[in-house]
């Protein structure tokens, strides 16, 4: 291996001499932190994290032909770490692996090498040889077909140690000049059955796993899309990180059908009656919705479905049909039919109620999403008489929050999608919340407008973007009205990386870095990022 290929993993794996052993932290009972890796491993994974095609594969390339792996090999590999994607991470002959599977780090594994591109082989998964201190048998029989749980065979402790690596070795690698050490990542206490939502989807075109009978129905799915596979359903009777009633009701919601010969959606030939069944639980009321979208309302053949659901399951608070006739294959309702109930349900958090309409935007765990406002509440650090900004605000969620604990604060909210402003005004005034205004707009024209003089200047900028960041110009506006403090939200923290260059460059340093693990058993994260103007302290 060249000198100047060695230069070049460690440039994706360095972090300043002040954290490079930082070990990984979380607030988590009982958080056994695994033995330091191995230097060369660590950088290997900080270089597929970055997805970098490193150059030195050319070199081994024309100095051992013969020893190169190919496609179709079956080899035995050291899992070393785990992807953003949840995909562990390994490496054979100096070429990165991406095992598709459940293993964990610190396994050795059997793997047959699939596609290389990019200068990194794809690997399935055939046998874990043995087993590390950081694996964990999966509770899903679906693990590893399923691709909802990436994480599964993975002990929680060092999901969070992932996570939580991740962080900080995007900011290490970032544009940033000030990077603060990154708090402690906020766990779960019981990462199972946190989900709130769950989408399910019928299908003529079923998924038929290795370990099923022969003669299984082959022509109705319910459950979940298989990673890749659009086309096919994996039928699933329980499902894991979902609220604990979902999968009574998923079980019913299949054998009616079936006794009933209702035809499931097929997303090729775009027939079928039966599409989704999105099920919504208020964690705090108690209150379930379960949403049914069918192609046609069909009145004569679902009524009568509906009536054997309500019937086997009396907890349903309200139940709605969604009629969808277009071809995307999402929950989406084009009418709605109230079959039960009043149509919604409620679900309090920081101490503010929300009505959650099928389509309403909340956040999906009720119980993080509590430690997350807190979070936020602290980095806002807002004052008597402050005007905050609440960017991308969906349904008012997070400013609602912050409005009821700071009473004398007026909040703007801006949100695109006019549906969510809707549900906002009408979340703060179920809530009393005279001091929140919600508006119809794009973030950029709402920006210019304040910039104007249409708009109060903010103290604190809430921004809460898409996952894909903010638009080019955004960061210029922000710092254009001067806001004392600016708290980023963030679904996608490495990717957001250069949005805090930018802001940092426009003269907001960052002070703070919290994640919090909403979605155990996966590679998602939040990150909340604090951002102060003036000189550092």
């Amino acid at each position: 291996m060249k000198e100047s290929s060695i230069r070049n993993w460690d440039r994706v794996a360095s972090w300043p001499s002040s954290t490079a052993r930082a070990r990984p932290r979380a607030i988590h009972a009982s958080m056994p932190y695994p033995p330091c890796r191995d230097s060369c491993w660590f950088a290997l994974t900080m270089l597929l994290i970055a997805g970098y095609s490193p150059a030195l594969m050319n070199d081994n390339t024309q100095a051992n032909p013969g020893s190169l792996p190919r496609k179709g090999d079956q080899v035995e590999l050291l899992a070393i770490g785990i992807g953003p994607r949840g995909h562990v991470l390994a490496e054979t002959s100096g070429i990165p692996v991406r095992i598709k599977g459940c293993a964990a780090p610190g396994d050795r594994v059997k793997v047959r090498l699939l596609r290389k591109g990019r200068g990194v082989f794809d690997g399935q998964l055939l046998e874990i040889l043995d087993v590390s201190s950081e694996h964990t048998d999966p509770l899903c029989r679906h693990a590893g077909t399923c691709g909802g749980c990436s994480f599964q065979a993975v002990s929680y402790p060092a999901q969070l140690e992932a996570k939580w690596s991740w962080i900080q070795s995007a900011l290490a690698e970032s544009d940033l000049t000030h990077v603060p050490e990154v708090q402690p990542i906020i766990g779960m206490h019981d990462p199972w059955h946190y989900r709130n939502k769950m989408d399910f989807t019928f299908g003529s075109r079923r998924w038929i796993e290795e370990h099923e009978e022969q003669g299984v129905v082959a022509d109705f799915g319910l459950g979940l899309h298989v990673p890749g596979r659009w086309d096919k359903v994996l039928d699933i009777e329980e499902c894991l990180i979902a609220f604990p009633e979902a999968s009574a009701i998923l079980n019913s919601a299949r054998r009616y059908a079936l006794q009933q010969n209702l035809d499931p959606w097929d997303v090729k030939e775009s027939e079928g009656l039966l599409r989704h069944l999105v099920l919504r639980k208020g964690f705090h009321t108690g209150e379930i919705l379960v949403d049914l979208v069918t192609e046609t309302a069909s009145p004569e053949r679902i009524d009568p479905y509906a009536a054997a659901l309500l019937a086997a399951h009396p907890e349903i608070t309200t139940m709605v049909q969604g009629i969808h006739a277009r071809s995307a294959k999402v929950a989406f309702h084009e009418e709605q039919r109230i079959l039960h109930g009043e149509g919604i349900i409620h679900e309090v958090l920081a101490g503010c109620t929300f009505e959650v309409s099928p389509t309403s935007f909340f956040q999906t765990n009720t119980l993080q999403a509590e430690r997350l406002v807190e979070c936020i509440g602290e980095a806002a650090g807002l004052q008597n008489g402050d005007v905050l900004f609440d960017l991308y605000c969906g349904a008012g969620t997070l400013g609602l929050c912050l409005a009821n604990q700071q009473k004398d604060v007026r909040v703007f909210g801006f949100e695109s999608v006019e549906a969510a402003v809707q549900d906002a005004r009408r979340n703060a005034a179920a809530n009393g919340a005279e001091n929140c205004q919600f508006q119809v707009g794009d973030v950029r024209a709402v920006l210019e407008g304040s910039a104007d003089g249409d708009l109060p200047r903010p103290d604190v900028v809430l921004i809460d973007p898409p996952r894909a960041g903010l638009h080019p110009k955004v960061p210029a506006q922000l710092a254009a009205l001067k806001p004392r403090r600016m708290v980023l939200v963030s679904c996608n923290p490495v990717g957001n990386m250069a949005d805090l260059a930018r802001l940092e460059f426009l003269g907001w340093h960052l002070t703070h870095v919290q994640p919090v693990d909403l979605f155990p058993q996966t590679p998602h994260v939040e990150c909340v990022f604090t951002l102060s103007a003036g000189p550092l302290p």
